[in-house]
């Protein structure tokens, strides 16, 4: 379960929606699948349900959609096959997820950005891989799906020593882009560590 999720390439960036200034998170990654194919994977909700979470709704211009058990949200922009753009309304909070989607090689190279107001309390805490460890374990899920449609995550194994050394790697990386933007390299380490332990602490 927690190999074979492929390479990933992440940065950060701060920018401004509506007059509030944004932190963007970007996850890149390639897939070995035609981009048709990859933008039926992210946009029909029997496929997303498949390597994200049971999904209900539509995902087209205007529509809602609702993960089970996750975020919900609206489609903002929808233009096939190169670009998706969502609301993500998780915990009474809106953030704002856009996938674009281009040619690369053979292959498909999908890109996310998502962007959230900046809240130093809660961002300084678990720095940037509190979000990105989760959409690394999605697209995971997806390089799977794509590689074989039949593939179901199943009941995640937490035990499996396979999943720490999957964390650790993510958290660090995302701990690496944010020192590249500028962040105090102390402080972003000090975080992705409570990012460790918060994701790897196994429920009672």
């Amino acid at each position: 379960m927690w190999s074979g999720f492929g390479p990933s390439v992440r940065s950060l960036r701060s920018d401004t929606r509506d007059g509030d200034e944004v932190r963007v998170l970007v996850l890149e990654k390639a897939y070995d699948a035609p981009r048709a194919d990859v933008w039926d994977a992210v946009t029909s909700a029997e496929r997303v349900s498949r390597w994200l979470g049971p999904l209900s709704g539509d995902l087209v211009l205007g529509g809602r959609f609702q993960v089970e058990g996750n975020a919900g949200g609206t489609v903002l922009q929808c233009a096939e096959p190169e670009l998706l753009e969502i609301t993500w309304e998780f915990g009474g909070d809106t953030t704002w997820v856009l996938l674009t989607l281009a040619d690369d090689g053979s292959g498909t190279r999908l890109r996310l950005e998502h962007a959230a107001r900046v809240d130093q309390v809660k961002y300084g805490e678990f720095g940037p891989g509190a979000v990105g460890i989760g959409w690394e374990m999605a697209f995971g899920g997806l390089t799977k799906h794509l590689a074989d449609p039949a593939w179901s995550p199943g009941t995640p194994d937490w035990t499996d020593p396979g999943y720490p050394a999957f964390v650790r790697e993510s958290g660090d990386a995302w701990a690496a882009a944010a020192v590249a933007a500028g962040e105090d390299e102390a402080q972003a380490r000090a975080a992705a560590e409570r990012c460790f332990t918060a994701y790897t602490t196994l429920p009672e």
